[in-house]
């Protein structure tokens, strides 16, 4: 079923003037590509094109659909990659620091409150000045 029929139909069952979020978790890799993790960058793009996509097509449902591309954050997947990985990471970001999981759910909040009523189809870095666009 085309997702523009599904969301019409999942929007008959929501409650009227309410304004619903999808909010998709993709990766910096997504927008910059990197070396070494080409699958995982290409699955990353392809969240944020399906986050793309699905925003404009279902806009006038009352979903909103948005997307944020984290850079390195402060979890065990990053640091299992070794001290010298997460120095290097660090050192390639303009803050100088790894972010958070609570500074990416503190995103993923505001996409979800009334604050961000005007995006949809949008994708949010959180990459401590790393994202080149």
């Amino acid at each position: 079923m085309p997702l523009r029929i599904a969301a019409t139909r999942a929007a008959k069952y929501l409650e009227p003037r309410a304004l619903f979020r999808i909010v998709n978790m993709a990766s910096l890799a997504g927008k910059e590509g990197l070396a070494g993790l080409a699958a995982y960058s290409a699955a990353s793009a392809g969240v944020i094109a399906f986050t793309k996509a699905l925003g404009r097509e279902i806009a006038d449902s009352g979903i909103f659909v948005n997307c944020v591309a984290p850079g390195p954050i402060d979890i065990d997947m990053i640091r299992d990659l070794g001290p010298e990985a997460v120095k290097a990471m660090i050192s390639d970001s303009p803050l100088k620091r790894l972010g958070t999981a609570d500074e990416v759910a503190h995103m993923v909040a505001w996409l979800c409150s009334d604050a961000s009523r005007f995006n949809t189809g949008a994708v949010f870095d959180m990459s401590g000045g790393r994202a080149r666009y």
